[in-house]
Protein backbone atom coordinates (compact mmCIF):
# COMPACT_ATOMS: atom_id res chain seq x y z
CA UNK A 1 0.00 0.00 0.00
CA UNK A 2 1.41 3.36 -1.02
CA UNK A 3 2.18 6.06 1.54
CA UNK A 4 0.64 9.46 1.11
CA UNK A 5 2.76 12.25 -0.32
CA UNK A 6 1.60 14.79 2.24
CA UNK A 7 3.54 17.68 0.72
CA UNK A 8 1.87 17.16 -2.63
CA UNK A 9 -1.55 16.61 -1.07
CA UNK A 10 -1.32 19.74 1.07
CA UNK A 11 -0.31 21.74 -1.99
CA UNK A 12 -3.46 20.48 -3.71
CA UNK A 13 -5.61 22.45 -1.25
CA UNK A 14 -5.34 26.23 -1.70
CA UNK A 15 -7.19 26.95 1.55
CA UNK A 16 -4.22 25.52 3.45
CA UNK A 17 -1.85 28.04 1.88
CA UNK A 18 -3.11 30.90 4.04
CA UNK A 19 -2.55 32.36 7.46
CA UNK A 20 -5.04 33.69 9.99
CA UNK A 21 -4.78 35.97 13.06
CA UNK A 22 -1.38 37.66 12.89
CA UNK A 23 0.10 35.28 10.35
CA UNK A 24 -0.74 32.05 12.17
CA UNK A 25 -0.54 29.10 9.74
CA UNK A 26 -3.98 27.59 9.33
CA UNK A 27 -4.41 24.21 11.03
CA UNK A 28 -7.74 22.96 9.71
CA UNK A 29 -9.29 20.31 11.99
CA UNK A 30 -12.98 20.75 11.20
CA UNK A 31 -13.25 18.07 8.53
CA UNK A 32 -16.28 16.31 10.01
CA UNK A 33 -18.22 19.51 9.36
CA UNK A 34 -16.87 19.98 5.84
CA UNK A 35 -13.64 19.10 4.08
CA UNK A 36 -11.52 21.54 2.14
CA UNK A 37 -11.59 21.40 -1.66
CA UNK A 38 -8.63 20.42 -3.86
CA UNK A 39 -7.67 22.64 -6.77
CA UNK A 40 -8.83 19.98 -9.24
CA UNK A 41 -12.40 20.24 -7.91
CA UNK A 42 -12.29 24.03 -7.91
CA UNK A 43 -10.97 24.04 -11.49
CA UNK A 44 -13.64 21.58 -12.63
CA UNK A 45 -16.44 23.74 -11.25
CA UNK A 46 -14.86 26.88 -12.69
CA UNK A 47 -14.52 25.20 -16.10
CA UNK A 48 -18.20 24.26 -16.06
CA UNK A 49 -19.33 27.81 -15.38
CA UNK A 50 -16.86 29.36 -17.82
CA UNK A 51 -17.10 26.90 -20.73
CA UNK A 52 -20.18 24.67 -20.51
CA UNK A 53 -22.72 26.51 -18.39
CA UNK A 54 -26.00 25.23 -19.75
CA UNK A 55 -28.99 23.27 -18.58
CA UNK A 56 -28.89 19.52 -19.02
CA UNK A 57 -30.99 16.79 -20.65
CA UNK A 58 -33.29 19.11 -22.58
CA UNK A 59 -30.90 21.05 -24.80
CA UNK A 60 -29.67 20.00 -28.24
CA UNK A 61 -26.89 22.59 -28.51
CA UNK A 62 -23.23 21.94 -27.84
CA UNK A 63 -22.95 23.39 -24.34
CA UNK A 64 -26.00 21.48 -23.11
CA UNK A 65 -24.68 18.25 -24.58
CA UNK A 66 -21.30 18.79 -22.86
CA UNK A 67 -22.90 19.58 -19.52
CA UNK A 68 -25.22 16.59 -19.79
CA UNK A 69 -22.35 14.26 -20.59
CA UNK A 70 -20.31 15.51 -17.62
CA UNK A 71 -23.32 15.32 -15.30
CA UNK A 72 -24.11 11.73 -16.24
CA UNK A 73 -20.43 10.79 -16.12
CA UNK A 74 -20.46 11.90 -12.48
CA UNK A 75 -23.42 9.63 -11.84
CA UNK A 76 -21.39 6.73 -13.20
CA UNK A 77 -18.47 7.78 -10.98
CA UNK A 78 -20.74 7.65 -7.92
CA UNK A 79 -22.10 4.26 -8.99
CA UNK A 80 -18.61 2.80 -9.27
CA UNK A 81 -17.44 4.50 -6.07
CA UNK A 82 -20.05 2.75 -3.91
CA UNK A 83 -20.32 -0.32 -6.20
CA UNK A 84 -24.00 0.07 -7.01
CA UNK A 85 -25.23 -2.27 -9.71
CA UNK A 86 -26.85 0.46 -11.82
CA UNK A 87 -26.86 4.22 -12.29
CA UNK A 88 -30.66 3.95 -11.99
CA UNK A 89 -30.06 3.56 -8.24
CA UNK A 90 -28.12 6.84 -7.92
CA UNK A 91 -30.30 9.84 -7.06
CA UNK A 92 -28.69 13.27 -6.75
CA UNK A 93 -30.03 15.28 -3.81
CA UNK A 94 -29.10 18.40 -1.90
CA UNK A 95 -27.10 16.36 0.63
CA UNK A 96 -27.42 13.62 3.23
CA UNK A 97 -30.23 15.47 4.98
CA UNK A 98 -32.25 15.81 1.78
CA UNK A 99 -31.66 12.14 0.95
CA UNK A 100 -32.92 10.91 4.33
CA UNK A 101 -35.95 13.19 4.12
CA UNK A 102 -36.70 11.85 0.64
CA UNK A 103 -36.81 8.31 2.00
CA UNK A 104 -38.95 9.38 4.95
CA UNK A 105 -41.48 11.26 2.85
CA UNK A 106 -41.63 8.92 -0.13
CA UNK A 107 -40.84 5.40 1.09
CA UNK A 108 -42.09 6.07 4.62
CA UNK A 109 -45.47 7.52 3.77
CA UNK A 110 -45.98 4.90 1.05
CA UNK A 111 -45.04 1.85 3.13
CA UNK A 112 -45.70 2.56 6.81
CA UNK A 113 -48.80 2.66 8.96
CA UNK A 114 -49.63 3.38 12.58
CA UNK A 115 -47.90 0.99 14.95
CA UNK A 116 -45.02 0.17 12.62
CA UNK A 117 -41.60 0.59 14.21
CA UNK A 118 -38.45 2.37 13.07
CA UNK A 119 -35.17 1.84 14.89
CA UNK A 120 -32.46 4.52 15.08
CA UNK A 121 -29.57 4.92 17.51
CA UNK A 122 -28.76 7.33 20.32
CA UNK A 123 -25.77 8.65 18.32
CA UNK A 124 -27.68 9.82 15.24
CA UNK A 125 -27.27 13.22 13.65
CA UNK A 126 -30.41 15.31 13.90
CA UNK A 127 -31.02 14.73 10.19
CA UNK A 128 -31.57 11.05 11.00
CA UNK A 129 -33.85 11.78 13.94
CA UNK A 130 -36.19 14.62 13.00
CA UNK A 131 -37.58 13.16 9.73
CA UNK A 132 -38.67 10.03 11.60
CA UNK A 133 -40.17 12.08 14.41
CA UNK A 134 -42.23 13.93 11.83
CA UNK A 135 -43.52 10.57 10.55
CA UNK A 136 -44.20 9.46 14.12
CA UNK A 137 -46.21 12.58 14.87
CA UNK A 138 -48.19 12.51 11.61
CA UNK A 139 -48.65 8.75 11.08
CA UNK A 140 -48.43 7.15 14.50
CA UNK A 141 -45.34 5.05 13.88
CA UNK A 142 -43.17 4.02 16.83
CA UNK A 143 -39.56 5.17 17.15
CA UNK A 144 -37.17 2.83 19.00
CA UNK A 145 -33.68 3.93 20.10
CA UNK A 146 -30.52 1.77 20.31
CA UNK A 147 -28.60 2.86 23.43
CA UNK A 148 -24.88 3.54 23.46
CA UNK A 149 -22.29 2.40 25.97
CA UNK A 150 -20.08 4.58 28.14
CA UNK A 151 -17.26 4.40 25.59
CA UNK A 152 -19.54 5.50 22.77
CA UNK A 153 -20.27 2.18 21.05
CA UNK A 154 -23.67 0.82 20.10
CA UNK A 155 -25.22 -1.66 22.52
CA UNK A 156 -25.68 -4.44 19.99
CA UNK A 157 -27.46 -6.77 22.44
CA UNK A 158 -30.04 -4.05 23.01
CA UNK A 159 -30.36 -3.61 19.24
CA UNK A 160 -31.22 -7.24 18.64
CA UNK A 161 -33.74 -7.09 21.49
CA UNK A 162 -35.47 -4.12 19.80
CA UNK A 163 -35.91 -5.98 16.51
CA UNK A 164 -39.27 -7.66 15.89
CA UNK A 165 -41.80 -8.33 13.16
CA UNK A 166 -43.05 -4.77 13.79
CA UNK A 167 -39.68 -3.32 12.70
CA UNK A 168 -40.04 -1.89 9.20
CA UNK A 169 -36.89 0.24 8.95
CA UNK A 170 -33.54 0.61 10.67
CA UNK A 171 -31.88 3.95 9.92
CA UNK A 172 -28.33 4.00 11.20
CA UNK A 173 -25.24 6.17 11.00
CA UNK A 174 -22.12 4.41 9.70
CA UNK A 175 -19.66 6.66 11.54
CA UNK A 176 -20.71 8.96 14.37
CA UNK A 177 -19.93 12.58 13.53
CA UNK A 178 -19.54 13.50 17.22
CA UNK A 179 -17.89 10.35 18.64
CA UNK A 180 -16.02 8.89 15.68
CA UNK A 181 -17.46 5.43 16.40
CA UNK A 182 -17.52 3.08 13.42
CA UNK A 183 -20.72 1.07 13.66
CA UNK A 184 -20.94 -2.59 12.53
CA UNK A 185 -23.38 -1.76 9.75
CA UNK A 186 -23.13 -5.14 8.00
CA UNK A 187 -24.13 -6.91 11.22
CA UNK A 188 -26.92 -4.38 11.75
CA UNK A 189 -28.21 -4.85 8.21
CA UNK A 190 -28.16 -8.65 8.33
CA UNK A 191 -30.04 -8.71 11.64
CA UNK A 192 -32.68 -6.29 10.32
CA UNK A 193 -33.16 -8.27 7.12
CA UNK A 194 -33.80 -11.44 9.10
CA UNK A 195 -36.84 -9.63 10.53
CA UNK A 196 -37.91 -8.39 7.10
CA UNK A 197 -36.95 -4.76 7.81
CA UNK A 198 -35.27 -2.33 5.42
CA UNK A 199 -32.07 -0.46 6.31
CA UNK A 200 -30.90 3.05 5.51
CA UNK A 201 -27.22 3.85 6.13
CA UNK A 202 -26.06 7.42 6.75
CA UNK A 203 -22.56 7.29 5.23
CA UNK A 204 -21.81 11.02 5.39
CA UNK A 205 -18.78 10.52 7.65
CA UNK A 206 -17.49 7.26 6.15
CA UNK A 207 -17.22 7.69 2.37
CA UNK A 208 -14.13 9.92 2.57
CA UNK A 209 -11.94 7.36 4.34
CA UNK A 210 -13.53 3.93 4.04
CA UNK A 211 -14.56 1.63 1.22
CA UNK A 212 -18.37 1.65 1.14
CA UNK A 213 -19.74 -1.17 -1.03
CA UNK A 214 -23.54 -1.12 -1.12
CA UNK A 215 -23.76 -4.57 -2.69
CA UNK A 216 -21.49 -6.16 -0.08
CA UNK A 217 -23.39 -4.39 2.72
CA UNK A 218 -26.75 -5.22 1.11
CA UNK A 219 -28.19 -1.96 2.46
CA UNK A 220 -31.52 -0.87 1.04
CA UNK A 221 -30.69 2.84 1.07
CA UNK A 222 -27.49 4.81 1.60
CA UNK A 223 -26.98 8.57 1.81
CA UNK A 224 -23.93 10.83 1.75
CA UNK A 225 -22.92 14.43 1.00
CA UNK A 226 -20.37 15.79 -1.44
CA UNK A 227 -18.97 18.46 0.85
CA UNK A 228 -17.57 15.91 3.33
CA UNK A 229 -15.85 14.16 0.39
CA UNK A 230 -13.76 17.13 -0.80
CA UNK A 231 -16.58 18.15 -3.13
CA UNK A 232 -19.03 21.07 -3.32
CA UNK A 233 -21.68 21.96 -0.79
CA UNK A 234 -25.33 21.53 -1.67
CA UNK A 235 -24.95 18.19 -3.42
CA UNK A 236 -25.48 14.67 -2.13
CA UNK A 237 -26.48 11.17 -3.12
CA UNK A 238 -29.23 8.76 -2.26
CA UNK A 239 -28.60 5.18 -3.27
CA UNK A 240 -31.59 2.88 -3.22
CA UNK A 241 -32.24 -0.62 -4.43
CA UNK A 242 -33.89 -0.27 -7.79
CA UNK A 243 -37.05 -2.20 -6.94
CA UNK A 244 -37.64 -0.01 -3.91
CA UNK A 245 -37.09 3.21 -5.85
CA UNK A 246 -39.40 2.05 -8.62
CA UNK A 247 -42.14 1.43 -6.09
CA UNK A 248 -41.74 4.81 -4.37
CA UNK A 249 -43.78 7.85 -5.46
CA UNK A 250 -41.90 11.03 -6.43
CA UNK A 251 -41.01 13.37 -3.61
CA UNK A 252 -41.07 16.57 -5.70
CA UNK A 253 -42.99 17.47 -8.81
CA UNK A 254 -41.79 19.59 -11.70
CA UNK A 255 -39.66 19.52 -14.79
CA UNK A 256 -37.50 16.58 -15.87
CA UNK A 257 -39.18 14.10 -13.52
CA UNK A 258 -42.01 13.57 -15.99
CA UNK A 259 -42.57 11.80 -19.30
CA UNK A 260 -45.83 13.56 -20.08
CA UNK A 261 -48.16 16.05 -18.42
CA UNK A 262 -51.77 16.88 -19.16
CA UNK A 263 -54.30 18.56 -16.89
CA UNK A 264 -55.83 15.14 -16.37
CA UNK A 265 -52.74 13.04 -15.70
CA UNK A 266 -48.94 13.06 -15.30
CA UNK A 267 -46.75 10.12 -16.26
CA UNK A 268 -43.50 10.07 -14.30
CA UNK A 269 -40.04 9.62 -15.75
CA UNK A 270 -37.95 6.50 -15.27
CA UNK A 271 -35.24 6.19 -12.63
CA UNK A 272 -33.24 8.05 -11.56
CA UNK A 273 -34.92 11.15 -13.03
CA UNK A 274 -38.24 10.48 -11.28
CA UNK A 275 -36.65 11.89 -8.11
CA UNK A 276 -34.70 14.78 -9.69
CA UNK A 277 -37.30 17.46 -10.32
CA UNK A 278 -36.27 20.78 -11.78
CA UNK A 279 -32.87 22.13 -12.74
CA UNK A 280 -30.38 20.32 -10.52
CA UNK A 281 -27.13 21.52 -8.97
CA UNK A 282 -25.27 20.76 -12.20
CA UNK A 283 -21.93 22.23 -11.20
CA UNK A 284 -22.19 20.48 -7.86
CA UNK A 285 -22.72 17.09 -9.45
CA UNK A 286 -19.80 17.64 -11.83
CA UNK A 287 -17.65 18.83 -8.93
CA UNK A 288 -18.60 15.73 -6.95
CA UNK A 289 -17.39 13.59 -9.82
CA UNK A 290 -14.05 15.41 -9.73
CA UNK A 291 -13.83 14.89 -5.95
CA UNK A 292 -14.36 11.16 -6.38
CA UNK A 293 -11.65 11.12 -9.04
CA UNK A 294 -9.32 12.84 -6.57
CA UNK A 295 -10.03 10.31 -3.81
CA UNK A 296 -9.66 7.39 -6.19
CA UNK A 297 -6.30 8.71 -7.36
CA UNK A 298 -4.98 8.72 -3.79
CA UNK A 299 -6.70 5.49 -2.75
CA UNK A 300 -9.10 4.91 0.13
CA UNK A 301 -6.86 2.31 1.77
CA UNK A 302 -3.96 4.77 1.91
CA UNK A 303 -6.26 7.49 3.23
CA UNK A 304 -7.63 5.18 5.93
CA UNK A 305 -4.13 4.11 7.03
CA UNK A 306 -2.98 7.72 7.26
CA UNK A 307 -6.00 8.82 9.27
CA UNK A 308 -5.76 5.80 11.57
CA UNK A 309 -2.14 6.70 12.31
CA UNK A 310 -3.12 10.30 13.03
CA UNK A 311 -5.98 9.16 15.25
CA UNK A 312 -3.65 7.05 17.39
CA UNK A 313 -1.13 9.87 17.64
CA UNK A 314 -3.78 12.47 18.47
CA UNK A 315 -5.46 10.20 21.03
CA UNK A 316 -2.15 9.70 22.83
CA UNK A 317 -1.31 13.41 22.64
CA UNK A 318 -4.64 14.63 24.00
CA UNK A 319 -4.90 11.89 26.63
CA UNK A 320 -1.61 13.12 28.08
CA UNK A 321 -3.08 16.56 28.82
CA UNK A 322 -4.25 17.06 32.39
CA UNK A 323 -7.84 18.22 32.71
CA UNK A 324 -8.90 16.94 29.29
CA UNK A 325 -11.52 14.21 28.88
CA UNK A 326 -12.18 12.46 25.60
CA UNK A 327 -15.85 11.83 24.78
CA UNK A 328 -16.10 8.71 22.64
CA UNK A 329 -13.43 6.07 23.13
CA UNK A 330 -14.93 3.08 21.31
CA UNK A 331 -12.54 0.39 20.14
CA UNK A 332 -13.50 0.96 16.50
CA UNK A 333 -13.15 4.64 15.64
CA UNK A 334 -12.28 6.91 12.79
CA UNK A 335 -10.34 10.16 12.96
CA UNK A 336 -12.70 12.24 15.13
CA UNK A 337 -11.80 13.33 18.66
CA UNK A 338 -14.37 15.03 20.87
CA UNK A 339 -13.19 16.38 24.18
CA UNK A 340 -14.00 18.68 27.07
CA UNK A 341 -11.69 20.64 29.36
CA UNK A 342 -12.36 20.91 33.08
CA UNK A 343 -14.31 24.10 33.94
CA UNK A 344 -13.83 25.66 30.47
CA UNK A 345 -16.77 26.00 28.09
CA UNK A 346 -16.16 24.46 24.65
CA UNK A 347 -17.02 27.73 22.91
CA UNK A 348 -14.25 29.51 24.84
CA UNK A 349 -11.86 26.72 23.88
CA UNK A 350 -12.79 26.98 20.22
CA UNK A 351 -12.42 30.76 20.17
CA UNK A 352 -8.98 30.73 21.77
CA UNK A 353 -7.76 27.90 19.54
CA UNK A 354 -8.84 29.97 16.55
CA UNK A 355 -6.53 32.75 17.71
CA UNK A 356 -3.71 30.20 17.44
CA UNK A 357 -4.78 29.33 13.90
CA UNK A 358 -6.35 26.01 14.91
CA UNK A 359 -9.82 25.49 13.46
CA UNK A 360 -12.01 23.00 15.32
CA UNK A 361 -15.73 22.68 15.97
CA UNK A 362 -17.36 23.59 19.28
CA UNK A 363 -20.97 22.77 20.05
CA UNK A 364 -23.40 19.86 20.05
CA UNK A 365 -22.58 18.88 16.44
CA UNK A 366 -26.28 18.31 15.63
CA UNK A 367 -26.24 15.39 18.09
CA UNK A 368 -27.88 16.81 21.18
CA UNK A 369 -28.97 13.35 22.43
CA UNK A 370 -25.27 12.37 22.49
CA UNK A 371 -24.46 15.40 24.61
CA UNK A 372 -27.29 14.51 26.98
CA UNK A 373 -26.05 10.91 27.16
CA UNK A 374 -22.60 12.05 28.32
CA UNK A 375 -23.85 14.86 30.53
CA UNK A 376 -22.18 17.74 28.70
CA UNK A 377 -23.72 20.78 26.99
CA UNK A 378 -21.24 20.60 24.13
CA UNK A 379 -17.82 19.29 23.17
CA UNK A 380 -14.83 20.43 21.22
CA UNK A 381 -14.28 18.29 18.14
CA UNK A 382 -11.07 17.91 16.20
CA UNK A 383 -11.54 15.90 13.02
CA UNK A 384 -8.62 14.83 10.85
CA UNK A 385 -8.31 14.29 7.12
CA UNK A 386 -5.85 13.39 4.36
CA UNK A 387 -4.01 16.71 4.44
CA UNK A 388 -3.48 16.77 8.21
CA UNK A 389 -0.14 15.90 9.79
CA UNK A 390 1.35 15.10 13.17
CA UNK A 391 2.50 18.71 13.23
CA UNK A 392 -1.16 19.73 13.11
CA UNK A 393 -1.87 17.50 16.11
CA UNK A 394 1.08 19.01 17.97
CA UNK A 395 -0.26 22.49 17.20
CA UNK A 396 -3.64 21.46 18.60
CA UNK A 397 -2.11 20.11 21.81
CA UNK A 398 0.01 23.22 22.28
CA UNK A 399 -2.96 25.49 21.72
CA UNK A 400 -5.05 23.52 24.23
CA UNK A 401 -2.31 23.99 26.81
CA UNK A 402 -2.46 27.73 26.10
CA UNK A 403 -6.20 27.69 26.72
CA UNK A 404 -5.67 26.04 30.07
CA UNK A 405 -3.04 28.65 31.00
CA UNK A 406 -5.52 31.44 30.25
CA UNK A 407 -8.05 29.94 32.66
CA UNK A 408 -5.65 29.13 35.52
Amino acid sequence: MKRLDLTRIRNDFPALQQTVHDDQPLVYLDNAATTLKPQSVIDTISHHYSSESANIHRGVHTLSERATARYEASRESVRAFINADSTHSIIFTGGTTAAINLVARSWGRHNLQAGDEIIISHMEHHSNIVPWQLLRDSMGIVLKIIPITDDGALDMDAYTDLLSEKTKLVSIIHVSNSLGTINPVKEIIDAAHREGARVLVDAAQSVSNQVVDVQALDCDFLAFSGHKLFGPTGIGVLYGKEDLLNDMPPDNGGGDMILSVTFEKTTFNRLPYKFEAGTPHIAGVIGLGAAIDYVNDIGLEAIAAHEDDLLRYATDSLSALTGLRLIGTAAHKTSILSFVLDDIHPHDVGSILDQHGVAIRAGHHCTQPVMQRFGVPATNRASLSIYNTRDDVDALATAISSVQEVFT
